[in-house]
């Protein structure tokens, strides 16, 4: 008998001011748009991935949190929404917003792969990290041209949380269980 999995990523919490501003932007710019699935406006849907674990079994949860724990020896990171983002770029079938990073979330980025990889639940991917929300999803075709769409208020905020989440997946949309927190620190390491 196969062993019962979960489908696991580790992300960054956003606070809840900044949740709510993306939510006015993106409702701002695309209540015109017809096709797109607004991401829902929660603390656990509307988040940054840090690590896409995919399916592992629910025994290692666990020991995939403790090594989650890597990243509370880091500095909260300074961090700010950036602009827009169709993902990807050839047929989107996401709209993202970017997240501008002083350095530090790559910082907590890379511990999380690194500890996640030496326990076997990570496989680092070959782009680079580009830190970003998801605020809206389009069918499975994608969009042939999407629309253009200004960019939101550039609002600032100090990164203070990852979580060990649990995808669930279903008719609609996802929905996310939160089974770890591991809070930055003050102070830590700069990355």
């Amino acid at each position: 008998m196969k062993p019962e999995s979960a489908r696991l990523f580790a992300a960054l919490e956003l606070p809840a001011p900044v949740r709510t501003a993306l939510v006015t932007w993106r409702t701002a710019q695309l209540s015109h748009v017809a096709g797109l699935r607004a991401t829902q406006p929660d603390a656990q849907s509307l988040h940054v991935t840090l690590c896409f674990l995919g399916s592992q079994p629910v025994a290692e949860i666990a020991r995939i949190a403790e090594a989650c724990g890597s990243a509370a020896g880091y500095r909260r990171p300074a961090l700010s929404i950036g602009r827009p983002l169709w993902l990807p770029v050839r047929r989107p079938r996401v709209l993202t917003v970017e997240i501008d990073d002083d350095g530090g979330l790559r910082a907590v980025q890379s511990a999380l792969a690194g500890a996640l990889g030496q326990g076997g639940w990570f496989e680092p991917e070959r782009r680079p990290f580009l830190p970003h929300v998801t605020v809206a999803r389009t069918g499975r075709d994608g969009l042939r041209r999407p629309p253009e769409v200004a960019s939101p208020e550039a609002i600032s905020f100090v990164g203070s949380t990852v979580a060990l989440m649990r995808s669930h997946l279903g008719a609609g949309s996802a929905s996310y269980e939160r089974l770890a927190v591991v809070e930055l620190g003050e102070g830590g390491s700069p990355g």
